[in-house]
């Protein structure tokens, strides 16, 4: 079985928002955004999974477009957590910098399928 790059990296980031939760409602004692950001990180990785069994290519951009809203969701989620003091710095830029490296390999996996969609519908024109 082949090494999945980005479902790997979404279930991981999935399990640092769940511990990020759980820290921010414990020790914070902040549940409004922190909830924000649960529900949105996690929906990534849920996304791509559903992607994997899309039942076409415009299925499998859909999905991968909803992971992508997410992960941008989750960066907006993080930046206010990080303005309102509820995340020191250090601990912004360590899950912050993962939110953006998952949100850009989606941005290049939609911007490839869409670019293969598209290069299959010219060469069946023709």
């Amino acid at each position: 079985m082949r090494n999945n790059v980005i479902k790997d990296k979404s279930f991981d980031f999935a399990i640092r928002i769940v511990k990020l939760y759980q820290y921010l409602s414990t020790e914070k004692k902040e549940f409004t955004l922190s909830k924000q950001l649960l529900r949105s990180g996690t929906s990534i990785g849920a996304m791509v999974r559903e992607a994997e069994h899309a039942e076409s290519k415009s299925d499998f951009i859909h999905k991968f477009a909803i992971a992508q809203k997410e992960a941008n969701e989750s960066v907006y989620w993080l930046e206010l957590l990080k303005a309102t003091d509820y995340l020191n710095d250090n601990e912004f830029e360590n899950i912050n910098s993962d939110a953006i490296a998952i949100l850009k390999l989606i941005t290049s996996i939609l911007k490839t399928t869409k670019s293969q969609l598209i290069s299959k519908a010219v060469s069946t024109t023709n």
